[in-house]
């Protein structure tokens, strides 16, 4: 059986922390940037209009400049900036996790390249649960005794 070696943990981990340290280091730079991702996995704050949201492409390009780079912040395995939207510059909040970013870019010179897809939202409230299950020391008790 052939594994897709991009969307293991251990590559999503590893390109997770490029994506974070490579960001980071453009700020201690003061340098802006853009960042291609993908739309599905983008959250605007509050929602934008259907009319501009439906003029999205799978992948979107995002310049990071001015206010919009000034806004920008990474937590928590996220990224998010502020920006304006369309002819009346409809202000939104994009957030995004860091591996929906596939490409960061500086000028004309893509600097990263991330091929792992973020892990849905399902299997991580499920993954999540397990592991709050499991914190339990009682729970795994209980856990061990099933299995006999």
């Amino acid at each position: 059986m052939t594994i897709n070696l991009f969307q293991t943990r251990e590559y999503k981990a590893l390109m997770q922390e490029h994506i974070a340290n490579t960001i980071a280091y453009l700020f201690s730079k003061d340098q802006e940037f853009a960042i291609a991702c993908e739309i599905k996995y983008i959250d605007f704050n509050p929602p934008l209009p259907k009319e501009i949201l439906e003029s999205f492409k799978e992948t979107v390009l995002f310049v990071l400049s001015g206010y919009t780079y000034e806004s920008a912040k990474l937590e928590d395995g996220y990224f998010s900036f502020e920006a304006g939207f369309g002819s009346e510059n409809f202000g939104s909040t994009v957030t995004m996790p860091l591996l929906a970013i596939k490409q960061v870019i500086v000028g004309e010179h893509p600097i990263v390249l991330n091929l792992a897809q973020p892990t849905p939202k399902t299997e991580l409230s499920k993954k999540s649960s397990m592991e709050a299950l499991l914190s339990n020391p009682e729970n795994k008790k209980l856990l061990k005794k099933k299995k006999r």
